[in-house]
């Protein structure tokens, strides 16, 4: 049986947080939990991660088979109990698109022993089908990128390109489906390049497991620089308590990771801050997401791409600008207080790569010269450096920081470039 909430000045003793994934985003959950309470949460993967299991901050489980369904409600069930019985009071939180469907579709019989800061199945499973996240944008005015969606599991359609002008953007409208698919050189992403293309990649995917959509969508013009992100949290009426925004410098561009920020600076952009809680207002979104735009040069709109239901990856900058998203979330799910909009102030600069990446790919002298001075005076961070942290730790982050340089001269500055271009 979960344990009644607790006073708040009881946390630092009695609150076990539980994190599910181990990466940046599962390490800025430590961070963020070790400076509002002083506790070490317990952080379970499928795979030993080093540079975050190495933490001198969290005690850190390998199950092996824990993104299996079944696996995970059986491991969080002795877990819970676990912690129940030794007094304490168990909070859960995820990292990534595969947990957070596990979480949201199991809630009730999670919240036997959690507390759990996710929506319910039925919207995220609604809003996160990116059909219907577009139909939505259309019903209330928001713009996104001209799309078609093709049917995987109709292995009898032909490949439709929507008329549009290549090259263009090809993904797959269910991410936690994807997950399990296995086709050849498969990616988060696919800039494609020609019908062909996209042909071979709709074959792959029909006769692959994968049984949703493949959106095929309008290149929108303009390099990494034109991406804006927002990380924000609405309460139990919708209302915000925190909205971050950003803009990205560089992007990841290794296959697996496409479209993961490599640099965010600040950016508050009204126009997007407004067009986002309108969707979160109009479909009673509570919780925390994450939402993926892009500046459109041609007519001057942000178009939206999606929205996470959960934190993005790259959550560490939301607690770079004065915002500490874990205690936001127990304030409100285990706490059950009234919050005001948070301020978010503090400036940053967000890094997953060192300064030779900046000087060696980020175009803009205006931009890459800011980015380059804020690793001088201390604005730009990696996620997964941490003063605080014990030896073995900051020789696995270091070990990833660096290993970003050879990742982009495979895929941005080497032979495989064109394909990232």
């Amino acid at each position: 049986m979960r344990p009644c909430p607790p006073d708040e000045r009881d946390l630092p003793r009695v609150l076990q947080p539980v994190i599910v994934g181990a990466d940046f985003c599962g390490y800025a959950y430590i961070r963020c939990f070790h400076e509002a309470y002083g506790v070490r949460p317990l952080m379970i993967g499928s795979a030993d991660i080093k540079s975050v299991a190495r933490s001198r901050f969290v005690d850190y489980r390998v199950v092996e088979h824990f993104d299996t369904e079944d696996v995970f409600l059986r491991t969080l069930a002795e877990v819970g109990d676990s912690i129940i019985a030794a007094g304490k009071v168990p909070f859960l939180v995820g990292c990534g698109d595969h947990y957070a469907r596990i979480i949201s579709r199991n809630k009730a019989e999670l919240e036997e022993r959690f507390y759990v800061p996710y929506i319910d199945f039925d919207l995220l499973d609604r809003i996160t089908q990116k059909e219907n996240f577009y139909k939505i944008c259309d019903e209330i005015g928001i713009p996104y990128p001209a799309t078609v969606f093709l049917d995987c599991a109709d292995t009898a359609a032909e490949v439709d390109d929507g008329g549009f002008a290549y090259p263009l953007i090809a993904k797959p409208s269910n991410s936690a489906a994807y997950h399990y698919a296995k086709i050849p050189n498969k990616k988060k992403v696919f800039l494609i390049r020609d019908r062909a293309e996209l042909a071979e990649v709709y074959q792959n995917l029909q006769a692959s497991s994968y049984d949703r959509s493949l959106i095929v969508q309008e290149y929108v013009p303009g390099d990494d620089t034109q991406i804006r992100i927002l990380s924000a949290y609405t309460d139990s009426h919708s209302n915000p308590v925190f909205m971050v925004g950003g803009r990205v410098i560089l992007e990841d561009h290794a296959p697996g990771a496409i479209g993961n920020p490599a640099i965010i600076i600040p950016e508050r952009n009204q126009r997007v801050l407004d067009d986002a809680l309108k969707f979160m207002q109009h479909v009673g979104y509570t919780g925390m997401a994450n939402f993926d735009v892009k500046f459109d040069e041609r007519d001057g709109s942000y178009r939206f791409f999606e929205i996470n239901t959960r934190p993005g990856r790259s959550s560490f900058f939301v607690w770079q600008a004065g915002i500490n998203f874990a205690k936001v979330q127990v304030d409100d799910v285990l706490l059950g207080k009234q919050m005001e909009l948070l301020p978010a102030t503090k400036p940053f600069v967000y890094t997953t790569v060192p300064p030779y990446v900046v000087k060696k790919t980020v175009s803009d002298p205006a931009l890459r010269d800011d980015v380059l001075a804020a690793f001088k005076d201390g604005r730009a961070q990696f996620p997964l450096f941490w003063k605080e942290e014990g030896l073995e730790q900051k020789f696995w982050a270091a070990v990833n920081y660096y290993h970003q340089i050879s990742k982009f001269q495979k895929y941005v500055w080497g032979d495989s470039a064109k394909n990232y271009a």
